[in-house]
């Protein structure tokens, strides 16, 4: 008899660890025990089944062949039988085996295994607010959310909803449910949505939202769901406001589904995971633990997180089925939490650690901004404003955000690349990177970005945030704001900050129009400051000592403008 394998979980991580551990061992017996009816759900798919980009529902269940993974497939297969709608009620350490309970007949069964891998997953976030038993409250979490909320788009009976979180999955949903021609108003407790960015680029993606007609709430939370007793029919805020809904979408969060863990005995973390090493095995070197039920270490911090990405679910579920066969071999070592998600023609991506979580964890640091096109305007070039994280000193990459309708998957995914590898922003200058028109301009914009943020570390660019010129002016400081575009940029787009024009091809002859004192402050800018760059270093070149320049320019500029 081969190998008992007992994987607790079906989603992402489960199935993964499982069909490894088939492909390492013939003849290993190997169980997934799953609670839902579904197996191998691409839940990261579910907002875009809801907004109708793809309307057949076997496709979030599929092979990339289009085989829809059920226990048929799992046992025809790959010679793995699948116990769906079965509950693991109980973790029996002592005797090596998991009490299971069929849900659909109420029979229980007792299933001995030699290794044991746990991919329960997680569970969302509900507030404990008066109306949450309301008809028409629901989260985005499992195949019966989606086909919930495809009802709705489809039957086309409702028309007002409320996401309630302004995070990956809401501002997902709340796309999904725009494009079903639903009113929506997002509301979030925290100053911005999106807090895997820095506040500038969560306000720019905020404002590309309110593009698209959707209504936006930050700085507030909700404290009850109203309705009739039944039927939901909206909400109330802690300020006080009422906004009626027939619907509303939570998406606060996830927490570790990690309870029946705790009651093996298993050792949990201070985030309700399970605690794991770099092999994924728990406290009980025959139980290992993959997905959202655990946490896991932050390669930059060193400290442990919960990262419920189902990338890395896959990834750690890999792992532990090979280790669960051939011992412990496959390390999982943590994660940099790189993460992407679209918002209409946008998308918002990251890896590393924003300027704030870089500050938080004491590291000493540079960021600059930079903003421009993926690919040269001739081949219909698109907006990437990139926000570039590093050590002071050193010039170690930490982190970058990038938004915007260009290729931002690229770019996060070349930065996370260089973080992993331990990069400077001195090894990544002269990165060879495929160039073409069609593609990318001849110095990219990741490469561009280290350059930027290469001459501030030289000394050669004096920068200043965005945020930081509106809290400048906010306190009524006295500064000259040249803008250096021509007289035709200016009328179609300006920012209205008592900015002076001068374009740059007629600055050395107009240097007699600034302020003469060389030490008063000038901020240059342009449409993405590649401009402004120029017509500070003029400055200064002329003398003049106290010059900064906006970075990104008005692409990156998050707060309103005259035109």
């Amino acid at each position: 008899m081969g190998k008992r394998i007992i994987v607790v979980g079906g989603s992402a991580a489960g199935p993964k660890a499982a069909a490894k551990a088939r492909r390492l061992d013939e003849n290993a017996e190997i169980t997934i025990i799953q609670k839902d009816a579904e197996l191998s759900m691409a839940s990261c798919g579910y907002p875009y089944y809801v907004g109708g980009v793809f309307d057949d529902r076997n496709m979030l269940l599929c092979t990339p062949t289009g085989v829809v993974r059920n226990p048929t497939f799992y046992m025809n297969a790959k010679k793995i039988e699948a116990l769906v709608c079965t509950e693991v009620t109980a973790i029996d350490r002592q005797k090596k085996s998991v009490q299971c309970r069929n849900l659909e007949s109420g029979t229980t069964s007792e299933v001995p295994y030699d290794k044991l891998i746990l991919a329960t997953g997680s569970i969302p976030n509900m507030p404990r607010i008066p109306g949450a038993s309301l008809e028409g409250i629901t989260t985005l979490q499992s195949m019966s959310d989606a086909d919930y909320l495809r009802k709705i788009k489809d039957e086309k009976k409702i028309t007002k909803a409320v996401v309630i979180g302004g995070g990956l999955i809401g501002v997902e949903t709340c796309e999904a449910l725009q494009l079903a021609g639903i009113d929506i108003t997002v509301v979030e407790l925290l100053p911005q949505l999106l807090t895997f960015l820095d506040w500038e680029l969560a306000k720019l993606i905020e404002n590309h939202i309110k593009s698209k007609n959707v209504n936006v709430i930050t700085e507030n939370g909700i404290v009850a769901f109203l309705g009739d007793g039944k039927k939901l029919s909206g909400i109330k805020l802690a300020n006080g406001a009422e906004i009626p809904c027939e619907l509303a979408v939570v998406a606060i969060g996830v927490r570790p589904n990690s309870l029946i863990a705790k009651e093996a005995g298993l050792k949990i973390g201070e985030r309700g995971g399970v605690c794991v090493n770099e092999y994924l095995q728990t406290s009980d070197t025959d139980i290992y633990a993959v997905g959202d039920c655990i946490e896991v270490k932050n390669l930059i911090t060193g400290k442990m997180i919960h990262a419920p990405f189902g990338d890395l679910a896959n990834l750690q579920g890999r792992a532990a089925g090979e280790n669960a066969i051939s011992g412990n071999k496959a390390q999982f070592s943590g994660t940099i939490q790189t993460g992407i998600c679209k918002i209409f023609d946008y998308a918002a991506g990251t890896t590393g650690l924003t300027e704030k979580a870089a500050l938080q964890a004491g590291f000493d640091i540079l960021t600059v901004v930079n903003t421009s096109l993926d690919k040269p305007g001739f081949m219909q070039g698109k907006l990437l404003i990139t926000k570039l994280v590093v050590e002071k000193g050193s010039g170690k990459i930490l982190g970058a955000q990038c938004i915007g309708a260009g290729d931002v998957g690229r770019q996060v995914a070349q930065w996370a690349m260089a973080i992993m590898a331990g990069f400077s922003v001195h090894d990544v200058i002269n990165a060879d990177l495929p160039y073409a028109p069609p593609f990318s301009l001849a110095l990219d914009h990741f490469i561009a970005t280290a350059h930027i943020m290469q001459n501030k570390m030289l000394g050669r660019l004096k920068g200043i945030s965005a945020r930081e010129v509106k809290e400048r002016i906010d306190k009524g400081e006295k500064i000259t704001f040249l803008d250096i575009r021509d007289h035709s940029e200016y009328e179609a787009m300006r920012l209205g900050i008592g900015e002076k024009l001068i374009p740059l091809g007629a600055l050395r002859k107009k240097l007699g129009e600034l302020p003469q004192e060389k030490d008063a402050p000038i901020v240059t800018f342009c449409k993405i400051s590649l401009r402004g760059y120029e017509a500070a270093l003029v400055l200064e070149a002329n003398g003049w000592r106290n010059v900064r320049v906006m970075e990104g320019g008005i692409m990156a500029w998050p707060f309103g403008r005259e035109k």
